[in-house]
């Protein structure tokens, strides 16, 4: 049997072959646990760097990604709202005349009309008859006229001779002015007559669009009667938009603008020809009131979208697929100087055909990847490439 001695101080022991064993096995667990515990403490630090990517692998190939550096463009400054659409002059039409039963509606909603053109007529048997006895008064009066006169000439022959003194001159000549001034009073009291008879016809004020009827044949109207037709003048439109306090501080009378109807893929060009100069406590909103012409998809009582340009300015204009968002934002993700990934805030801007106009965040000369960022994370090494054209 073997045997071995150790000395531990000033004690000595003597170990045999089996116990040599047992002490070799313990102190190879006890390393092999120490080694475990290394890794994990080595792999937990590295997986302290919150958002910094893992080291790629040895020998691994870093992905190619296209990237670009816009610059600075003229971009358009918009303010989006929304509003109700109306006739731009709303003329309500109604009774102006001593009324009466409605025997004929010539025009429906949607018809062109021109100033004075009749749009309903009124019974008028009885103004009639009392337009022809006033004509007729005219007539006597005349006759009475033309006597005074005759009568006049005849004196003035005969006072050469001394049969007619200059009184009776005179009181024929009062006469005949008196008879002349029943002519007119007739006249005018005919004049009066037909122009009464005539406000019996509703008549529209100026030319332009029907928008509404609510009169029909046999009804009775009066001057109480209220609004009969409504027209639109020239066929004129507006959007009344609500705009926020601090985008109606950028309008300005003549800013263009796009109406959207809703339901309606239609866009129709306007131009704000009032912006508000008061804002509502409550909404903290003004109305810009944008004028367009007629267009069929244009209705009074509708709602629409409007997008109206308050000016331009310059920015850098990125593709949609650039720009990404989480919940804490807007973001872009750029290459540095040493093809590293990373991730920038922006602030986003107008949105159109032509791309997204970035308003923060970046100065347009950074090398911004325009596609696949959602598989990129910070950190990550890329090979940039030049987008065509760039």
């Amino acid at each position: 049997m073997n045997y071995e001695t150790q000395v531990l101080g000033d004690s000595t022991i003597i170990m045999d072959g089996d116990d040599r064993r047992r002490s070799r096995k313990k102190l190879i667990i006890g390393a092999g646990i120490a080694v475990a515990l290394v890794a994990a403490a080595v792999a937990i630090s590295m997986r302290g760097g919150g958002d910094t990517a893992a080291a790629p692998a040895p020998g691994a190939v870093a992905p190619v990604v296209t990237v670009t550096s816009p610059g600075q463009s003229t971009v358009a400054r918009t303010v989006s709202a929304t509003g109700s659409l109306a006739a731009r002059v709303d003329m309500p039409v109604g009774v102006v005349g001593e009324g009466g039963m409605v025997t004929r509606v010539l025009v429906q909603p949607g018809d062109w009309v021109r100033a004075g053109q009749t749009l309903a007529t009124i019974e008028r048997s009885v103004q009639s008859e009392q337009v022809r006895s006033l004509a007729a008064q005219v007539e006597v009066a005349r006759a009475d006229a033309k006597l005074a006169q005759a009568q006049l000439d005849r004196a003035k022959a005969l006072v050469g001779r001394g049969f007619i003194s200059a009184a009776d001159i005179d009181q024929r000549t009062a006469t005949r002015d008196q008879a002349e001034a029943r002519v007119r009073v007739a006249q005018a009291q005919l004049a009066e007559q037909r122009a009464r008879t005539g406000r019996l016809d509703i008549k529209a004020p100026a030319a332009g669009l029907v928008l509404t009827r609510s009169v029909e044949p046999g009804q009775i109207v009066q001057a109480g009667s209220g609004v009969l037709f409504r027209i639109a003048k020239d066929g004129e439109m507006e959007m009344q938009a609500q705009v926020a306090e601090g985008d109606l501080a950028t309008l300005r009378p003549g800013n263009s603008a796009t109406v959207t109807p809703i339901g309606s893929d239609t866009q129709v060009a306007g131009r704000v020809w009032q912006v508000s100069p008061v804002v509502d406590p409550q909404t903290r909103q003004g109305i810009a009131r944008i004028a367009v012409p007629y267009n069929k998809a244009i209705r009074p009582g509708g709602f629409a979208s409007a997008t109206i340009t308050s000016g331009s300015g310059s920015a850098p204009l990125l593709p949609e697929s650039a720009v990404q968002s989480d919940p804490k934002g807007s973001f872009v993700y750029i290459v540095n100087g040493k093809n590293q990934v990373e991730r920038r805030d922006v602030s986003v801007g107008q949105v159109s055909d032509a791309g997204v106009a970035i308003t923060g965040g970046i100065t347009g000369t950074e090398k911004i990847v325009t596609s696949a960022g959602a598989f990129l994370t910070p950190g990550q090494k890329v090979r940039p490439e030049l987008a065509k054209g760039r």
